[in-house]
Formats: structure tokens, C-alpha cells, sequence
């Protein structure tokens, strides 16, 4: 391969979906008896692998249905994407929702572009791919991006730019994942909504915030007032229904303030106050351009 085309593919990963499935050269040469890559072709669906990279966990069954009725009737408008694994099988890169249903369908083969990725490549595709489209859910996304930043070892900035999002809204979802399982679980399910869960993260304790939770539940309480009863939760000692915090852990306050700092630097913020009231806040950065960014943010340099 040429030193100008790794370079382009180097620079393809990561400018987003369409960089990286519309790039011409990113196609190979044709093998005796294989499809090219780059083309449209109808593939027997069983060689096809699932996604291990899929974030979407839960399909809408009677939709999938409606799907599947449709393909029966008008075959499948939109193909699939997917990449060669070898002579005998491929590998699903987007389109899960349309293969389950063309297997409901009754289908044999499926059309499909074939593109060639790596690993990397078809995770951020994958991932990319699926938060554009806004059908996952918000716990799903923000396992999505979580993801994102660990495997391809991105900064909270970086994957902003990847997913045309502001660093404040990619880091409100990655700190969904703070919350108990069982308000995860909720607000995949539509219980509660983003808003709800977000107020919930203003509580320190898994407890405090699984007791409100309930309360929503139970009463169907608005944002607005979750968000007044957090406040007053963390502005006074919890009542006798909430587990006093133990001693030596961070305060509510502390631990939201921790919390809004993070959202605004986009790095992990670690308050440690004294019984005296002194103490120090140490705030974290991976590089030299990393702390320049901060110190940008607080206008010192």
C-alpha cells in the first residue's frame, strides 16, 4: 500500500461516518470469485456476521415486524453495509434492524455494500452510525460514547468534534452511567425521562437517588420539582429515610460541584475538603495541549 493512501486512511478515521464509508479509495481489487469492494452486491444473509460493535440493545419488535412485512412486499430499499472477513463470510458494519428483518422476511440474501475496515474503523462506524440516526436510547448512547472515548482513547473535546455535539452534552450522557442499574434500566424503558435522570445525578448517594427515583415512579413528579427536591435533599442532613452518608465521604455539595466542574473543563475534578473547611481541588488533563485547553477555559493563558 502507498505512503499517500495509509496516510488517507489514517486521516479518514474519525471525520465521521460518511469520511469513512464514502472514501473511493478506500475500495480493493477484486478476487477471483469475490464481490468488489465498493460495490452493491446480494450476499446469502447466512455468511453474514452480527456487529460485535452494535450499541443498540433493544429492538422494537412490532417495528421490526412492520419492517420484515414490508420487505416481504417491496424487498429492501436501503442495503446494508458490511465488510469481507474472508472468501465465505463477511462481517455487518450497519444496517442490524434491516438484516433481522429481512431473516423475518423469509429472506435468503440481502443486498449489501461491502466496504473494507478494520477494527477500529467499525467500532466509530458502528457507533457513529447509530447516534446519528437517534433511535437508541439515552443509556445506549451514552454507553456508546463511553465506548468511544475508552477504546479509541479519546479525550471528552474529541469526540465531541466526532459526533457534532457539544462537550457538555457528550459528558451529561457518559454521567448517566453513574446512576444505579435500576434508574439505567428506567430510563431505557421510558419510566423517566433525561431530564429526571440528570437532576437525579445532583444526589451523591445511590441510595438518595434511588429514593426519588421511586418517588417519580409512584407520584409522577416533573422534572422541575425532582429538581427542587435534590436541592433541598443536598442543602440539609437527610431525613430518616435516607441512609446518613458515611463518615469521611464527600458531601453532596462537594460531590455536585465535582460533577460541574467536570461537565466544564471535560476532565476529571477531585475536591478534598477538611473538617476545617480547608482543602484543594486537583483537576486532571492527559497532555501539554490537554492543560492548554484548561487554562483557556479559565482564561490564563
Amino acid at each position: 500500500m502507498s505512503k499517500d493512501l495509509k496516510k488517507k486512511r489514517r486521516n479518514a478515521l474519525g471525520k465521521g461516518l460518511s469520511a469513512l464509508l464514502d472514501d473511493s479509495d478506500m475500495t480493493i481489487l477484486p478476487k477471483p470469485g469475490l464481490v468488489s469492494a465498493g460495490s452493491v452486491s446480494e450476499i446469502p444473509i447466512d455468511i453474514i456476521e452480527t456487529n460485535p460493535y452494535q450499541p443498540r440493545q433493544n429492538f422494537d419488535l412490532v417495528a421490526l415486524e412492520e419492517l420484515a412485512t414490508s420487505i416481504r412486499s417491496q424487498g429492501l430499499i436501503q442495503p446494508i453495509t458490511i465488510r469481507r472477513l474472508s472468501q465465505s463470510a463477511y462481517q455487518l458494519i450497519s444496517g442490524e434492524r434491516r438484516l433481522q428483518a429481512s431473516k423475518l422476511a423469509g429472506k435468503v440474501t440481502i443486498p449489501a455494500y461491502i466496504r473494507t475496515a478494520n477494527d477500529e474503523q467499525m467500532l466509530e462506524m458502528a457507533l457513529i452510525e447509530n447516534i446519528q440516526r437517534e433511535d437508541l436510547n439515552p443509556v445506549e448512547i451514552s454507553m456508546a460514547y463511553e465506548r468511544l472515548v475508552s477504546e479509541l482513547d479519546l479525550t471528552l473535546e474529541e469526540l465531541a468534534a466526532r459526533v457534532g455535539k457539544k462537550r457538555a452534552t457528550v459528558n451529561n450522557y457518559i454521567r448517566l452511567l453513574k446512576l444505579p442499574p435500576e434508574i439505567q434500566i428506567g430510563l431505557k424503558e421510558n419510566k423517566i425521562s433525561m431530564g429526571h435522570a440528570r437532576a437525579l445525578l445532583g444526589l451523591e448517594h445511590a441510595d438518595q437517588r434511588l429514593y426519588i427515583y421511586r418517588e417519580i415512579l409512584e407520584k409522577q413528579i416533573s422534572v422541575r420539582a425532582v429538581e427542587e427536591a435534590v436541592r433541598k435533599m443536598s442543602a440539609k442532613a437527610p431525613s430518616n429515610k435516607i441512609p446518613k452518608p458515611p463518615v469521611g465521604r464527600k458531601s453532596p455539595f462537594i460531590s455536585d460541584l465535582e460533577d460541574r466542574l467536570e461537565e466544564k473543563f471535560g476532565n476529571r475534578v477531585m475536591i478534598n475538603q477538611q473538617g476545617s473547611g480547608k482543602g484543594e481541588i486537583k483537576v486532571t488533563f492527559d497532555s501539554t495541549e490537554d492543560l492548554n485547553r484548561i487554562l483557556g477555559i479559565l482564561e490564563l493563558r
